[in-house]
């Protein structure tokens, strides 16, 4: 039996992250089925889900990258890493919320992780995911997270007292939460982000006391409550473990009848609200976001903007979803943009939807340049920023977002190769054909993409991209943070480094001079066509004397030049 932490050092947030991706993918059904609040559209447990992945892989990262191999990252670096996964991979507005909360404990418990750091860590997640909501409401993943906090206040010295009474408290909030709201209590059911956030918590216990807690919230008497109700044809049905369905009873014991009045923020059951969701990134100060949450609010309901330090996650229910992103511009720079029409993708009412495609081409891009050059193709893209690869489960989300029978994912990196077959592997449960071509670098992405034809068969098609795939040798140009040995030579910090097919080819001084010696390198063994993607910063001028390189100096080459933007490499070669 592993031995149990005193404290939350990195080992245990490693842990806890593991235990509580585990625990919402077993309840992730369960909790899509009773989301009815703010907008029911049946999404919270995967939006918890997916956020919680990106919070695990970023932790993950964290020890992937510790370099000693015999002490673990320090507590600080795992919280802080946790805390930004789940900012950049936050989905809906559960997810948001959660991502505010996480990234509350994670300011605390980076000076500490015993009893005392917790509990201030846990009212610390509370208020600041309170303050990121615009427009709070009562029962509530707020109020859930609240009286888990309130619940572990006191003296207690010991961590596993701490985690477990808050534990206690939140699901007791939990099961008060129809009672609280209305929408809540007409369809009898808890909050669906609440019981998330229980799931959370019940992984935390787990984590420092080696047991797993008993699933589901507790009423207020603290009884044993029911597994989750259903809703069927608009009856209210819950289910008593081990039972027989008895109409007419919530899951927080209450009567269906029972009157329940709370506050509410946005139109109840998806009634007449707003009709876009919109959800991005940004890169903004902090004086900028204050005025942007004016604006938004303004706009929309459901307002929920979390973050700091120059990074914000914003979430915003809308009718003018150009307005809301134009509201980002001008507060700073917004990308990973993800609008949703709640009418035709969040489930309110499949009839208005699309038949699907036949085949459809994801592709995972490392800048917005060469995002609209796929799109423009007719491919759904993702877009890995610098330091951000996209978990599994966006690559599962761009594969609904396809829509189609058959979808060809092109991952364009070869760290990626696991998580896109692991994704490619979860689209394939939900009865989409997938076929995964192994892509090393965005060039190779392009060129796949050039051959696809969607007329063709669908295996014969695959088999295209593939062969001009791996007929593409592929480049990019770095810069050397450190001192360090390479297949190349030693280089120093600031040197440019010219990495053919992943491995350092050339050292140079500066990128033009580094960037002609990879070229002559690649075209020595031949070439037809060169693939020239400019980072955001890298001028014009710079592709103009490239082209006139390999025009002078390799007869019947031809070069085509893309601008990819904001992507970690200023410069990548592909040749075909």
């Amino acid at each position: 039996m592993p031995q149990l932490p005193d404290d939350l050092d990195a080992v245990a947030v490693r842990t806890w992250c593991s235990l509580a991706l585990e625990a919402l993918g077993r309840e992730r059904a369960e909790i899509d089925a009773i989301n009815v609040y703010p907008i029911a559209d049946g999404d919270t447990g995967t939006n918890l889900y997916l956020t919680l992945e990106s919070a695990a892989a970023a932790v993950e990262a964290v020890f992937a990258a510790h370099e000693t191999g015999t002490t673990a990252p320090a507590t600080a670096d795992a919280v802080r890493a946790m805390a930004h996964g789940a900012l950049i991979g936050a989905r809906g507005n559960s997810g948001t919320i959660l991502a505010q909360l996480l990234r509350g404990m994670a300011g605390v418990l980076a000076d500490g992780g015993d009893a005392a750091h917790l509990r201030l860590a846990l009212t610390s997640a509370a208020d600041a995911a309170r303050q990121a909501v615009a427009h709070p409401v009562e029962g509530t993943v707020l109020t859930v997270a609240a009286e888990a906090a309130q619940a572990a206040r006191g003296e207690d010295p010991d961590l596993r007292t701490v985690v477990t009474v808050a534990y206690e408290g939140a699901r007791a909030a939990l099961a008060r939460t129809p009672e609280q709201l209305a929408v809540l209590g007409r369809a009898g059911v808890v909050d669906a982000g609440g019981r998330g956030l229980v799931a959370v918590l019940g992984a935390l216990v787990e984590t420092v006391t080696g047991q797993a807690p008993v699933r589901g919230p507790r009423t207020a008497s603290g009884n044993a409550a029911k597994a989750p109700v259903t809703v069927d044809g608009g009856s209210v049905v819950g289910l008593p473990v081990g039972g027989t369905p008895v109409e007419g009873v919530t899951e927080g014991g209450l009567p269906a009848s029972a009157p329940v009045d709370g506050p509410l923020d946005c139109p109840e059951d998806g009634g007449a609200g707003p009709a876009f969701e919109v959800i991005y990134l940004l890169e903004a100060r902090d004086e900028q976001v204050a005025r942007l949450r004016t604006r938004l609010d303004a706009l929309g309901d459901s307002l929920v903007v979390v973050g700091g330090d120059g990074l914000w996650h914003v979430h915003v229910h809308v009718d003018d979803a150009g307005a809301a992103v134009e509201a980002g511009v001008e507060a700073g720079r917004p990308y990973r943009i993800r609008i949703t029409h709640f009418a035709t993708e969040s489930g309110h009412d499949v009839r208005v939807q699309a038949e699907p495609a036949q085949r459809a081409v994801v592709v995972v891009v490392p800048g917005d340049g060469l995002a609209g050059l796929c799109t423009e193709a007719g491919a759904t893209t993702v877009i890995a920023r610098p330091g951000e690869p996209p978990a599994s489960g966006e690559l599962v989300d761009a594969i609904r977002r396809a829509h189609a029978r058959e979808v060809v994912l092109l991952p364009n990196d070869a760290a990626l190769r696991h998580t896109a077959a692991a994704a490619a592997e979860q689209a394939r449960t939900e009865g989409v054909r997938v076929a995964l071509v192994p892509t090393r670098a965005a060039v190779q992405g392009i060129a796949a993409l050039a051959v696809h034809e969607p007329d063709r068969g669908f295996d014969e098609d695959v088999v295209a991209m593939t062969a001009a795939a791996g007929a593409t040798r592929y480049a990019e140009l770095a810069v050397a943070e450190r001192q360090s040995w390479t297949m190349a030579g030693i280089c120093q910090a600031g040197d440019i480094l010219g990495l053919i097919d992943g491995d350092v080819a050339v050292i140079g001084a500066d990128v033009p001079g580094t960037a002609r010696t990879v070229l002559d390198r690649m075209l020595a063994a031949g070439g037809e066509l060169v693939t020239l993607v400019l980072g955001e910063d890298v001028p014009d001028t710079l592709a103009d004397a490239l082209e006139e390189h390999v025009r002078e100096g390799h007869l019947a080459v031809d070069t085509v030049v893309y601008r990819g933007g904001h992507q970690r490499a200023p410069l990548l070669i592909g040749v075909e």
